[in-house]
Formats: C-alpha cells, sequence, structure tokens
C-alpha cells in the first residue's frame, strides 16, 4: 500500500508518537524525535511532508524549534502543526506568529486532526505543483 506522505512528530512523549502511529500509521509514514535536536536532524535530512511539533519540551521548546525550521532553506518549506496542551489563545497565536499553519490543541478532536492534516498535505502539494510549472 502506497502512504499519502510521510509525517514527523516532535515530542518528548513516547505515548503521542504511539498514538499518531495508531492513528495515522496506515495513511503515512510516521517518523519520531524525542527532542528538538533531533527533529530538527530528522526534518533536514529526510524532509518530510508535515511535521507535528509540541510545544513544550526540554532544551529547544517547539516555538524556537519552528523558528528555526522556517529559517533555514531546506526546511522551510515543511509545514508545522502545533500539537500542545497549551490551550490557551496567546500561546496559539504565538505558534503562529513562530511560523505554524495550525495549532492543535490537546486533547485532540481525531476526525478534525485527520482533515487538516490531508488539506495541508494537499495544498502544499499544489504549491509545489505549480512552483515546478513556474518558469
Amino acid at each position: 500500500m502506497t502512504k499519502d506522505g510521510t509525517l514527523l512528530i516532535i515530542d518528548d512523549t513516547a505515548s503521542i508518537f504511539a498514538f499518531f502511529h495508531a492513528f495515522l500509521g496506515e495513511e503515512y509514514e510516521i517518523l519520531f524525535a524525542r527532542h528538538g535536536e533531533e527533529g530538527q536532524n530528522i526534518a533536514t535530512n529526510h524532509q518530510p511532508d508535515l511535521i507535528l511539533l509540541d510545544v513544550m519540551m526540554p532544551e529547544i521548546n517547539g516555538f524556537e524549534l519552528c523558528r528555526r525550521l522556517k529559517k533555514n532553506a531546506l526546511t522551510a518549506h515543511i509545514p508545522v502543526m502545533f500539537i500542545s496542551i497549551l490551550d490557551h489563545e496567546d500561546d496559539m497565536i504565538k505558534g503562529l506568529e513562530a511560523g505554524a499553519i495550525d495549532y492543535l490543541p490537546k486533547p485532540f478532536h481525531l476526525p478534525s486532526i485527520k482533515w487538516k492534516i490531508k488539506n495541508h498535505l494537499a495544498y502544499r502539494a499544489l504549491l509545489l505543483d505549480k512552483a515546478k510549472q513556474a518558469p
């Protein structure tokens, strides 16, 4: 079976990886990083189609990592969606200001996550196709 893309989950909680792998693993290849440096390396080397990024992590928090990813020419094009227990509107705005395309507060609403991922990936594919056609 062909997968619909590659997702990188960057979260210091192994149960989050298990959750997303069980929930989305049939449709997408799932990569996992437990901290920011590892996530940045995987994003650079594997070029996933979308990154799901936790805010609260040791060493580098998600906001800082997102800013780094968006400043790097090798990863700036990869859409980032925050996943976090922080559900205050200020946190959501901070995530969007850091360069994320979406912010998903926990607990997750599973059908909306699936559709948001699908729609963000479809939009990304459309943009990449347009860029290839440009003179």
